[in-house]
């Protein structure tokens, strides 16, 4: 079982870099995880959202396999505790799919394309940060997550 952050755009902040290369270190010991950046589409500025949307989602569905379990990161999605996510994460290991891809938009969110190739979408808060927080966030979810299903001590209730 493999687990791909498929993300559209650079991370440019060093802080946010060095977080996220601390929690994939972390993960090496419990999973394949990788993180696979889509390049911002060039000629932005003269794009509606609409067609930019478009535009990436159709880098994001050629980064797919028709076997992924693809997981949207989604301001509609559904909101997990920690631990709640810890389960969900077993249950779509357990599916005997070879990858769970989780997807992280532009800025603009998704393409209705994307959104149809979706199993399911997830919500890491009401509020909304920038994707490159995001990155760091969730990549932190995830090596919590694997803690949490391992019984080991870096999750406190």
């Amino acid at each position: 079982m493999e687990i791909l952050l498929l993300v559209v755009g650079k991370t440019g902040i060093g802080y946010v870099k060095e977080g996220i290369t601390e929690y994939c270190n972390r993960l090496k010991r419990y999973v394949p995880f990788s993180i696979l950046e889509i390049p911002d589409i060039k000629g932005s500025k003269g794009l509606s959202q609409a067609q930019q949307k478009e535009k990436e989602g159709i880098e994001i569905l050629s980064k797919l396999t028709p076997a992924d379990n693809v997981v949207l990161l989604d301001e509609h999605g559904k909101l997990y505790t920690s631990i709640e996510f810890s389960n969900v994460l077993q249950r779509l290991m357990a599916t005997g799919r070879k990858r769970i891809v989780f997807v992280v938009g532009g800025p603009y969110g998704f393409s209705e394309a994307v959104k149809n190739r979706a199993d399911s979408l997830l919500s890491l808060s009401k509020m909304t940060f920038n994707h490159e927080m995001v990155r760091l966030f969730f990549t932190e979810q995830i090596y919590r997550a694997m803690t949490i299903l391992r019984g080991e001590p870096y999750h406190h209730e």
